[in-house]
C-alpha cells in the first residue's frame, strides 16, 4: 500500500509543516459540530476525565516518536482509504442524526491521516497514542444507561454481601438495600461508572507504558474494572454501617467526601499494588519497568530534515477539502416539512376514556428540543388507574433534536428496567396486521411502570433505535424528509402481580388511541406545508 519512491517530491519542512497543519485544520472543520457535542458531555462526572486524554496520548506519541527515524514511513493509500471512511461516517451521521458516528469518523480521519502520512510502518510504532483518543468518545447513551443499570445490581449485590460479612443483617431487592429502619437506594450515580471510564484509561497508559511480557500489560489494563467495581461496592457497604449505625445525614456526610477522589485514589492505590507484584515477581522494582522519560531534544533532530509529498498526501488533501465543503452544505441542507394536525388538539375524550392534560418541565423541553408534544393521562370507568400517552413529534430530526428513546430517557430518570423485549399486538391497525412494540417493565423503589413505546418514521413503525437511525438517513437521502415521532403508553403497575391486568388495560386504551395518531403525525406520503387544512390531514384509517 505504500508509494513508490520514484512518485515522492522533497519540499521544504515549512511547507511540509504547513500542509499537515492544514490537513489537521480541514478535520477540525469538518467534525466541528461532534466536538462540540462531545465536549459538551465531557462536563458530566463519568467523562471529566477526557479533558487529558489528548494530552496523554501527545506524551504516549512522544515517547515512540524518535522510533520513527529508522522505521520505514512512506505514505500510504491505506490512509486515504481510511480517511475516506471518517469523511462517509460524517456524511451518514450528519444525515442520521447520530453525533457518535460523527464523532468515531473524526478519529477515523485522524489516524488515515496518520496512516498517509507515514505508512503502516510508521504507525506500528504509535498504534497506542491514536487508539487512546477513543476514550475521548462518550458511549452511547442507551448503552451508557444499560452498562449502568448492569453495575448498580453488581454494585447493590457486593455491597450487600459485604455487609452480612461485617455483621449486619440487610435484605436485598433490585437496588434497594433495606436494612429494617432504612432503605438504601443504589442510583445510576452509584455505579460506578465515574470511576470507571478514568480508571480504564488510566490502566491503558500504564499498560503501554509498562515494560513486560503482554498478558502482563493485559492484566493491568483490565485489572480497572473489578478494581473499580470492588471499590464502589465497599463504598455502598460503609455508607450501610453508617446508616445503620448513625442515621441518613453521617451516610449524607461520608458521600459527599468519599465519592470523588479519595475512592478513586483508592483505585489507583490498588492499581500500583497489583503492578508493583508483577514487578517484583521479575524481580524489578516498579521504577524499572516504566518506560516514562520523555526523548532528548536531540533525538528529534533531523527527523524531518528531507520531506517528501507524495500522490497519497496530495489525494488526501483532495478528500479532506471535499469533505469541509460538504460539511458547509449538509447542515444548511432543505428539507420538507410536512403539513399536520397540531397536536395540540389531540382528542382528549376517545371513546370512553377521558383526558387530562400535562405538561412537560422547561429544563426537559430544552434537553428534548421536539417540535410539539402531547402529553394526556387518561381514565375510564372500568379501570380507574390511569394510562398516560405521551406523542413527542420532530419536524426534523437532525444532530441534537431526534426522539429520545425511552431505552436511554428512562434509566436517566432513575428507573430501573425489570424486563425489556418485543410484542405484537393485534386487533389495533385497521389492515388487521399486527402492530410492533417495545414492552417494558420498569421500576423506581416500590413504584413500577409497565411501558409500551414505538416510532412513527414517515409511515413506517419501527421498534428498533438504530433501525430509525437508519431511516433517518435514507429518507433524508431520497425524500428530504426527517420528520418522525416517538409514541408512548404508560400504565402504572401496584406489583407484579397486577402486570397482566395493567397489559389488558393498556391494549385496551390502544386500541382506542391509536387511530387518531393518523390525524396528527404525517405518514409516507404527505404534501410540505400549506394553509389549507385540507392539506392538513391524512385521512385516518377505520376505527377497528
Amino acid at each position: 500500500m505504500s508509494t513508490d519512491a520514484a512518485m515522492m517530491r522533497p519540499v521544504p519542512t515549512s511547507t511540509y509543516g504547513l500542509l499537515v497543519l492544514i490537513s489537521v485544520a480541514l478535520i477540525f472543520f469538518t467534525f466541528w459540530s461532534g466536538l462540540v457535542e462531545m465536549e459538551r458531555v465531557w462536563a458530566e462526572p463519568e467523562y471529566s476525565y477526557a479533558y487529558l486524554i489528548p494530552f496523554l496520548s501527545l506524551y504516549v506519541l512522544l515517547v515512540r516518536l524518535p522510533e520513527l527515524r529508522s522505521a520505514d514511513t512512506r505514505e500510504s493509500w491505506l490512509g486515504v482509504a481510511v480517511m475516506a471512511v471518517g469523511l462517509l461516517a460524517y456524511v451518514f451521521g450528519e444525515l442520521s442524526s447520530l453525533y457518535i458516528i460523527v464523532q468515531y469518523g473524526f478519529l477515523l480521519a485522524v489516524w488515515g491521516l496518520v496512516l498517509t502520512l507515514i505508512g503502516v510502518g510508521g504507525v506500528r510504532l504509535i498504534w497506542a497514542a491514536l487508539i487512546f483518543l477513543i476514550f475521548l468518545v462518550p458511549l452511547p447513551r442507551f448503552l451508557q444507561f444499560s452498562l449502568s443499570s448492569g453495575l448498580q445490581l453488581i454494585s447493590s449485590e457486593m455491597g450487600t454481601a459485604i455487609l452480612r460479612a461485617m455483621g449486619v443483617a440487610v435484605f436485598l431487592e433490585g437496588n434497594v438495600i433495606d436494612l429494617g429502619i432504612y432503605k438504601l437506594q443504589v442510583v445510576e450515580a452509584c455505579s460506578g461508572l465515574r470511576y470507571l471510564f478514568p480508571l480504564m484509561s488510566f490502566g491503558f497508559l500504564c499498560a503501554v507504558l509498562y515494560r513486560g511480557p503482554g498478558w502482563q500489560r493485559w492484566l493491568i489494563f483490565l485489572s480497572s474494572i473489578p478494581i473499580s467495581v470492588f471499590m464502589n461496592s465497599f463504598r455502598i457497604a460503609v455508607t450501610g454501617v453508617l446508616v445503620n449505625r448513625f442515621g441518613t445525614e453521617a451516610a449524607e456526610g461520608f458521600l459527599h467526601y468519599f465519592e470523588g477522589w479519595v475512592i478513586f485514589a483508592a483505585c489507583l492505590f490498588l492499581m500500583f499494588v497489583l503492578m508493583s507484584v508483577l514487578a517484583k515477581v521479575r524481580g524489578k522494582k516498579l521504577d524499572d519497568i516504566f518506560q516514562l522519560d520523555l526523548p532528548a531534544a536531540k533525538d528529534f533532530q533531523g527527523w524531518l530534515s528531507r520531506p517528501t509529498i507524495g500522490a497519497p498526501l496530495t489525494a488526501g488533501l483532495v478528500l479532506l477539502v471535499a469533505g469541509a465543503v460538504a460539511s458547509v452544505g449538509l447542515p444548511n441542507r432543505e428539507e420538507i416539512i410536512p403539513a399536520r394536525e397540531s397536536l395540540r388538539n389531540f382528542p382528549l375524550v376517545l371513546g370512553d376514556w377521558r383526558g387530562e392534560e400535562r405538561t412537560i418541565g422547561e429544563q426537559e423541553l430544552d434537553i428534548l428540543k421536539l417540535t410539539e408534544y402531547a402529553m394526556i393521562a387518561y381514565q375510564n370507568a372500568t379501570h380507574p388507574a390511569p394510562v398516560e400517552l405521551y406523542v413527542a413529534y420532530y419536524e426534523s430530526q437532525r444532530k441534537g433534536t431526534s426522539a429520545h428513546s425511552p431505552r436511554a430517557c428512562l434509566p436517566g430518570s432513575g428507573w430501573v428496567f425489570e424486563e425489556f423485549g418485543q410484542k405484537q399486538i393485534p386487533g389495533i391497525k385497521p389492515d388487521g396486521s399486527l402492530l410492533d412494540v417495545n414492552r417494558v417493565l420498569v421500576s423506581m423503589g416500590e413504584q413500577r411502570l409497565l411501558v409500551y413505546y414505538f416510532f412513527m418514521q414517515r409511515g413506517r413503525i419501527v421498534t428498533n433505535e438504530y433501525l430509525v437511525k437508519w431511516y433517518i438517513f435514507w429518507d433524508s437521502l431520497t425524500k428530504g424528509r426527517t420528520d418522525g415521532a416517538l409514541v408512548r403508553f404508560v400504565a402504572p403497575v401496584t406489583d407484579v402481580a397486577d402486570v397482566p391486568a395493567s397489559e389488558k388495560r393498556l391494549i385496551e386504551f390502544l386500541a382506542k388511541a391509536y387511530p387518531s395518531l393518523y390525524y396528527y403525525l404525517p405518514q409516507a406520503d404527505v404534501v410540505p406545508a400549506t394553509p389549507s387544512m385540507a392539506d392538513m390531514l391524512v385521512p385516518a384509517p377505520a376505527t377497528p
